[in-house]
């Protein structure tokens, strides 16, 4: 059994230790499915927050919703990818945190998901909180524990 005796990473908050907006590959509202494929692409992830001109956050694309979206009965109908929006096809019941609220939250939520998506409290999109960041930060503060 681990035993936690410091409380120092416990009381940090979720916006400390996320990925800052300007670091994560995004697609906007109005962008196709040709855009939005080729920034998934290119990032190498399955899936990319969607955000407004204000940097609101809208939902999630991802490979598969594309994927599925031109799959066609003999084919795969590429030919849709430049006249479908991403808003038409994205996952807009997501989770979310708010930056303030505690990483133990965080913890919580991305046993069920690779990533959260980050707001602050106008709603605005301030980055993502991964699995990998706390992995890391958890195998951080074991060593520190067992030193």
């Amino acid at each position: 059994m681990i035993s936690l005796q410091s409380d120092e990473l416990l009381e940090t908050t979720v916006g400390q230790h996320m990925i800052e907006a300007d670091k994560v590959a995004h697609v906007q509202v109005g962008n196709n499915l040709e855009h939005a494929l080729l920034v998934l692409t290119k990032s190498g992830y399955t899936a990319i927050p969607v955000l407004d001109a204000s940097f609101r956050l809208h939902g999630l694309i991802g490979t598969n919703m594309i994927m599925d979206k031109i799959f066609g009965l003999e084919r795969i109908e590429f030919e849709k990818l430049e006249d479908i929006h991403v808003e038409e096809v994205m996952l807009t019941d997501i989770p979310r945190l708010n930056i303030s609220e505690p990483i133990l939250k965080g913890f919580g939520m991305v046993i069920n998901h690779a990533f959260i998506c980050c707001e602050n409290d106008e709603g605005v999109f301030e980055g993502i909180f991964t699995r990998r960041v706390v992995l890391k930060q958890f195998n951080k503060y074991i060593r520190t524990l067992n030193k």
